[in-house]
């Protein structure tokens, strides 16, 4: 334990200052500034060392928290560095990514702000690579098999990075020009800068990995093809179907889905000449009130648009952890992100009943009702419909599962059938991530991928070295 008294001593949660709003809202750049190192080393001193540290419950990646906390505040990096890649191949995308269910399962948080565990770990890998700690980690043999990897979110790419160091030759085929699947063209650079990306993909490539781009299996090779290539295959295509709107006026254009809205301007970051979808000069409505929304508030702020509304279809949730969820479980707290400290308008029990538009087929505003319960479910009240004026509305309503078409795998719900080792309906072809899971959280994604990835390497030698830190199945720590 770092120092037996820390969480007496630091009651304060802190965290790295953030740029001034006007500041960052003139570009796309990260909002947070550089971090002070005292100030790391007096957040990781608050850590307890529990005796049952619950932390490596709410993380699926079962990451060392007390451990590298302890190594943080010892000014021990290089053993922080080590203790963390033990668990999560990527930190520097949880870091930035994850809403950080550990930090919801910290014990200190019955009675004070919990641990800044997300901070430490992010600090860990930059500093890590920094100092040169971070390097190749280059198989000690070749195993003569070969893996097929589908999709290079990180689901794949931690699958990926595992069974190339376990020996086997293995190509990440990627339909999109540039690998990183929604780490790459979903998130914005405010949240995710892409050279974070870049730089752990030269890892990956000087410890043998191959990326073939601009290859979409299913249509430019089929999966039997790509079975009768490679002794294995693993699907981590993610959870890409957006959820839709079947109402009336839907047809009206300057409906966009979030994704649709969001890649466009990754790639227009990145250098692409992209037709990018605007919202300058225009009042843009956000149907949806979760991470994909607040990213699509970000940009919209950023784009210099005259308003920006996120509607949420329930209502505004408390801001401390209500009594029916109870620590450790993951609560649902009124959140703030950094795009909401920027601006715009958040409405709650918002219900959407039908959009407006004019004479040329264009949205001038959405049709809402206050929501009300009835029998467990959530429907418009009557007597409170209004219009909201809208040039622009953006779907940010999740996920409804992976593409499916082109496959011919059993699937059920949407999502393709897997066993509990990871294996589809195919011989030799398994599924890890959103794909087979349903959309989730980028740790869950990256929990899989390793889990999987011992799964695959087990059916070609017979016997695995690689950890298996999840099975396929949610727990009570699931957002």
């Amino acid at each position: 334990m770092a120092d037996p008294q820390g969480f007496l001593k630091v009651t304060k949660r802190e965290l790295p200052a953030r740029r001034p709003v006007p500041i960052r809202l003139l570009d796309y750049r990260e909002v947070s500034e550089a971090g002070d190192g005292e100030q790391l080393r007096r957040q990781a001193s608050r850590c307890m060392d529990c005796g049952i540290p619950f932390c490596h419950q709410g993380c699926p990646l079962g990451n060392l928290i007390p451990e590298f906390n302890d190594a943080m505040y010892r000014g021990e990096l290089a053993r922080a560095v080590e203790l963390l890649h033990a668990t999560n191949n990527f930190p520097e995308f949880t870091g930035r990514a994850c809403p950080a269910p550990c930090e919801n399962a910290c014990v200190l948080g019955i009675n004070q702000p919990a641990v800044t565990i997300k901070q430490v770990e992010v600090s860990i890998v930059d500093q890590g690579f920094e100092a040169g700690l971070i390097q190749p980690v280059i198989p000690d043999r070749i195993t003569g098999h070969t893996v097929a990897v589908v999709g290079s979110g990180p689901a794949g790419l931690a699958a990926a990075q595992q069974l190339t160091r376990a020996g086997h030759t293995v190509v990440v085929f990627e339909r999109d020009d540039r690998i990183g699947g929604l780490l790459r063209y979903g998130i914005p650079d405010f949240k995710l800068e892409k050279h974070h990306i870049d730089r752990r993909l030269a890892q990956m490539r000087a410890e043998g990995t191959r990326f073939e781009t601009s290859v979409s299996i299913g249509a430019d090779l089929t999966l039997d093809e790509l079975s009768a290539r490679f002794d294995a295959v693993l699907l981590c295509t993610g959870a890409t179907r957006p959820r839709d709107m079947e109402l009336p006026g839907r047809q009206a254009q300057g409906i966009e889905f979030a994704m649709d809205y969001l890649v466009p301007s990754n790639r227009a970051q990145a250098g692409d000449e992209v037709d990018v979808i605007s919202a300058a000069g225009k009042h843009v409505i956000i149907i949806g009130g979760g991470d994909t929304g607040a990213d699509c508030l970000g940009t919209a702020l950023r784009q210099q648009a005259a308003s920006v509304t996120t509607l949420a279809i329930g209502a505004k949730p408390p801001a401390e952890r209500p009594a029916d969820q109870p620590w450790p479980t993951v609560p649902r707290i009124f959140e703030v992100q950094t795009s909401h400290e920027e601006g715009g308008t958040r409405r709650y029990l918002s219900s959407t009943i039908g959009f407006e538009s004019d004479a040329a087929g264009r949205v001038t505003g959405l049709r809402l009702a206050r929501t009300r319960f009835v029998d467990g479910r959530r429907v418009p009240t009557p007597g409170t419909e209004h219009t909201l004026p809208a040039d622009l509305v953006l779907l940010a309503l999740g996920f409804a599962g992976p593409e499916t078409e082109g496959f011919a795998l059993a699937t059920d719900r949407g999502r393709f059938v897997r066993s509990a080792d990871y294996s589809a309906s195919a011989p030799g072809v398994f599924v890890a991530g959103d794909a087979g899971r349903g959309q989730s959280l980028i740790v869950w994604a990256i929990a899989e991928g390793r889990a999987a990835a011992a799964e695959v390497d087990e059916y070609l030698m017979g016997s695995t070295r690689l950890p298996r830190p999840v099975e396929p199945t949610a727990t009570a720590f699931e957002c």
